[in-house]
């Protein structure tokens, strides 16, 4: 997770200053994402596991047991960003263009250390590619072929970037590559958390599945209703720029 978090921090101050923006603001940037990611990735999992965390408040502290939630993290991190980006007056929609690649790429490194430990475990599988925990420290069930849900994470969001990357700079108004990634990104965790092993919310979906759902129309609507007042404002610009002329 570490690995994840410096090597994704490193790609959005790259990005960003390609975009333009300073150095010293993806720095502080990041410092409030990275923080409260973290904080809204715990209570989550809090959340997620409230009856536990009632009878053993001491343990909602121990994150060096496990216990943080990706959608958790990734809503806390925005929000921060938001809200550092209305105190320091920066472009949010292109600091969240250059920061979403650094997002996904860093997801993608954690879950390699979620496939080691096992804590986000798949469900049962014969296939050949199945993956069986023996260590007894485990999160996942010892001795039973699991899917290997995260590394179907892994290669689905690095398709995305792949793909995503050569638009870099095309989508427009700012932002909007941020939101397609997301959109992306909710998509294929959907149809994964089919075979994550995640107990069921709400009918059969998980929770992942909700956030997920939703997540997916909000990405989507933002992307439509940005799009469609950069249109009219353009057009209006041009035609004001056409009567100057």
């Amino acid at each position: 997770m570490l690995t994840g978090i410096v090597v994704g921090c490193w790609l959005t101050l790259y990005l960003a200053r390609k975009a333009g923006i300073p150095q010293e603001t993806t720095i502080t940037a990041a410092v409030w994402g990275v923080a409260f990611g973290l904080v809204g990735a715990r209570l989550s999992h809090v959340l997620d596991n409230l009856d536990f965390y009632v009878d053993n408040p001491v343990k909602i502290l121990a994150i060096h047991e496990g216990g943080l939630g990706w959608y958790g993290g990734l809503i806390g991190g925005i929000l921060a960003v938001v809200v550092y980006s209305r105190i320091k007056k920066f472009p949010l929609g292109r600091f969240a263009d250059a920061a979403g690649f650094g997002v996904i790429l860093g997801l993608s490194i954690g879950r390699i250390g979620c496939t080691i430990n096992g804590d986000a475990a798949g469900t049962p599988t014969s296939l050949p590619w199945g993956l069986i925990y023996t260590h007894p420290d485990s999160f996942a069930p010892l001795g039973i072929a699991t899917h290997p849900a995260p590394v179907y994470e892994i290669i689905w969001n690095l398709l995305t970037l792949g793909v995503l990357w050569r638009l870099r700079g095309r989508l427009q108004p700012d932002g909007s590559l941020f939101l397609v990634l997301l959109t992306a990104y909710s998509f294929g965790r959907f149809f994964i958390s089919w075979v994550r092993a995640e107990p069921a919310v709400l009918g059969p979906l998980h929770q992942s599945h909700v956030i997920s759902l939703a997540l997916f129309v909000i990405a989507v609507g933002w992307l439509i209703r940005s799009k469609v007042h950069w249109v009219k404002t353009t057009s209006r610009e041009e035609a004001i720029g056409g009567m100057a002329s």
